[in-house]
């Protein structure tokens, strides 16, 4: 792309023509010197030097306003339509974001877009490719942004700014590395977190049982520590795709002679079972299950639906099925079955 100088209203900006490649107006880049802001701007008709697809370039009305982007975070472009269909670049022409969403106030499409770190996005990609699923690592921890009446309040002068930790998670992550409640976490593999959304940044890049170094202050005194990164589940085990075949089963619908023996009008009746969730809860073939977290069943589909609902569930300590039913002699049995990795 051509650099050019940037207009007087963006100081210390330098700037490059970019073309978009997908028919869209041409936008013009402004980047400024250390590639922590760009700024997006629709241009009035430019031309582009190097078109390395040789793909048309196009042109556009009058300029729109411009806003910070972060080749380093999740930040937004007042003009969604930029970003919401074309990728976010740097000067080098190299690929720093995708962009996700857009947050309006007009419901049209003026607004702010927000773009993922390309090193995120090939995290998820593969982990996708490579375990069914996205395999996220957990610190361990609450926190707060350091502010200066916090910073005042825990007597904190070495530093201005980090994440100050208020409770440790016990058996967690962090625990397990010694960082206590109070420590305030400023760098991740020294990278500087100055914000929770840099934390969360550089967390995201990991797998379970990674490991992390933490530099953090404790009694205006830098440290640093070791982490072994956790799942949701307390482990440093890979999670696999939650997929009902896990439970090892099959679920067949009730005949009318069992809904009349077992005196019952609705249920449904494990089959075929083998190796699995359900076994090692010790349900044998022949069960009828009532209710499972007190929702009647009444088909397979209606345990798929509890098992996506479980799975998908914010709370890692609660992947359980509590599960009612009979067996053909009429006997009732009540079962638990972990669901968790």
């Amino acid at each position: 792309a051509r650099l050019t100088s940037a207009p007087p209203e963006l100081p210390g900006f330098t700037a490059a023509s970019v073309c978009m490649y997908d028919s869209m107006p041409m936008r013009r880049l402004w980047v400024d010197a250390d590639m922590e802001r760009a700024l997006a701007l629709t241009m009035p008709a430019v031309t582009v030097d190097v078109n390395p697809k040789g793909l048309p370039t196009a042109s556009t009305h009058s300029p729109t306003f411009s806003a910070s982007l972060s080749p380093k975070g999740i930040t937004g472009s007042p003009d969604a339509s930029i970003l919401m269909s074309a990728a976010l670049v740097n000067l080098a022409g190299e690929l720093v974001g995708i962009n996700t969403a857009i947050y309006s106030q007009t419901g049209n499409y003026a607004g702010y877009s927000f773009a993922i770190p390309t090193s995120i996005v090939t995290k998820i990609m593969t982990d996708i490719k490579q375990y069914g699923t996205v395999q996220r690592a957990v610190l361990g921890i609450a926190y707060q942004e350091l502010t200066p009446e916090l910073k005042k309040e825990h007597d904190i002068t070495i530093v201005n700014d980090g994440l100050l930790v208020g409770e440790v998670v016990d058996r967690g992550a962090a625990m397990g590395a010694g960082i206590k409640a109070g420590d305030v976490i400023i760098a991740i593999n020294d990278v500087e977190t100055h914000n929770g959304a840099q934390l969360m940044e550089q967390i995201n890049r990991y797998r379970p049982g990674d490991k992390v170094k933490i530099t953090y202050v404790r009694a205006n005194k830098k440290h640093n520590t070791e982490v072994t990164l956790f799942n949701n589940q307390g482990s440093t085990g890979l999670v696999q795709a939650a997929n009902v075949m896990n439970l090892g089963c099959a679920f067949k619908k009730l005949s009318d002679d069992t809904k009349r023996n077992l005196k019952i009008s609705y249920g449904v009746q494990v089959a075929g079972l083998k190796e699995g969730k359900f076994k090692d809860a010790g349900i044998k073939d022949g069960f009828v299950i009532l209710d499972i977290n007190n929702a009647r069943v009444n088909s397979a589909e209606d345990v798929e639906k509890v098992y996506d609902s479980i799975m998908k569930s914010n709370d890692e300590y609660d992947k359980v099925m509590f599960i009612t039913g009979l067996y053909p002699t009429g006997k009732k049995m009540y079962y638990a079955v972990d669901l968790a990795d």
